[in-house]
């Protein structure tokens, strides 16, 4: 569930027009484990993880974002993060977690699709 909120929160974060970010290596890692979870229900989704990340502040990938993304992914804080949000959760509530990440993911890739349709 913690996962299912980290990504609202990304998705509600979106704002419009940013043509340089600061990546958060803690936000990220929970992105990233939320989004291995959209991969595995929308194969669509498989290989599109950083453009979905950048998607939701409007930036286009290219090759100065994958660097500070790699660089994120290799900081002790996301590794930390990382194993945190792997962690096992509460099986009781389940059920509803699934059904919040399958909306979440669907409208992650709609507004991906949507942002990465628009600079080409």
């Amino acid at each position: 569930m913690r996962n299912s909120i980290a990504l609202a929160v990304l998705l509600s974060v979106a704002c419009a027009s940013v043509h340089a970010i600061t990546i958060d290596a803690k936000a990220l890692a929970r992105f990233d484990v939320s989004y291995a979870k959209c991969e595995a229900r929308f194969p669509s989704m498989r290989g599109h993880r950083d453009e979905a990340y950048l998607s939701l502040w409007r930036v286009q990938l290219d090759d100065k974002a994958r660097a500070q993304l790699k660089a994120s992914r290799s900081s002790p804080e996301y590794r930390a993060e990382s194993r945190r949000a792997l962690r096992p959760v509460d099986k009781s509530a389940s059920a509803t977690a699934a059904s919040r990440l399958e909306q979440q993911c669907q409208a992650l890739w709609a507004e991906t699709q949507r942002v990465t349709k628009g600079k080409q």
